[in-house]
């Protein structure tokens, strides 16, 4: 008889994979959130012309979208590179010594609290299947067919950011002058607690605690651009 998992908890590679996925894409929107809106806030402070507020918001949603995506891509990029590295390196262990390497899993699973007569059946089990997989997994803690596409990250990264840009933007150029400001703080601050929540919500954490840090953060880039847009519009007008 098998004992069900719990629905919470992801206890599989592909689960696990997406929840990360999922959380990162929150995290760009957020970023998207936050950088734009300290943008638009701080021209909007400078000045009240609606071309320069514009001009300032795309061009910042554009810049960040790229940056997102180029770093997203370098970092996985490399990652990727290490991982197949040791994948083949591994490889080449499994073919020139196998029963060397059949001793190291056995003394990966002995190093895990398995008894000595155990771990070396749970090894020998696992070569049998697919020497190659327990290996990247146990040793290495890589799956093979689960390597992260750097272009997928890219674009991912990319969209959530200018999903997240897009809210400030359209905030601040909706309403009359006198209300661009505080209409767009008001919706920054409502989607940072939505994306503060969500956040802990997919890593399990303390959902008031994860908004709380989303509020500040997000409060005070928002002042500080603002005063600093302000100072910088009546020294130049």
């Amino acid at each position: 008889m098998t004992t069900p998992s719990h629905p919470a908890e992801p206890h599989t590679g592909s689960v696990a994979s997406k929840l990360n996925w999922l959380r990162a894409g929150v995290l760009g929107a957020n970023d998207g959130i936050v950088s734009t809106a300290g943008i638009v806030v701080g021209v909007a402070a400078a000045t009240a012309e609606r071309g320069p507020i514009l001009t300032a918001g795309i061009a910042g949603l554009a810049a960040g979208a790229v940056s997102m995506a180029l770093g997203e891509y370098v970092s996985v990029s490399t990652q990727r590179d290490t991982e197949k590295a040791l994948l083949s390196k591994e490889r080449r262990e499994l073919r020139d010594d196998p029963d060397a390497e059949l001793d190291e899993l056995a003394a990966l699973y002995e190093g895990k609290g398995l008894t000595r007569s155990t771990a070396r059946t749970v090894a020998r089990e696992l070569t049998a299947r697919d020497a190659f997989a327990a290996h990247a997994e146990i040793e290495l803690g890589i799956t093979p067919g689960e390597l992260t596409n750097p272009w997928q990250a890219a674009l991912s990264s990319a969209l959530a950011f200018t999903v997240g840009a897009l809210l400030p933007l359209i905030a601040i150029l909706l309403p009359p002058t006198t209300w661009r400001v505080p209409v767009t703080v008001v919706a920054v601050l409502v989607a940072l607690v939505i994306t503060g929540a969500v956040s802990a919500a997919l890593g399990g954490a303390p959902k008031q605690r994860a908004v709380l840090r989303n509020l500040i953060g997000g409060g005070l880039a928002l002042a500080i651009t603002y005063a600093i847009g302000h100072l910088v519009g009546a020294a130049i007008a």
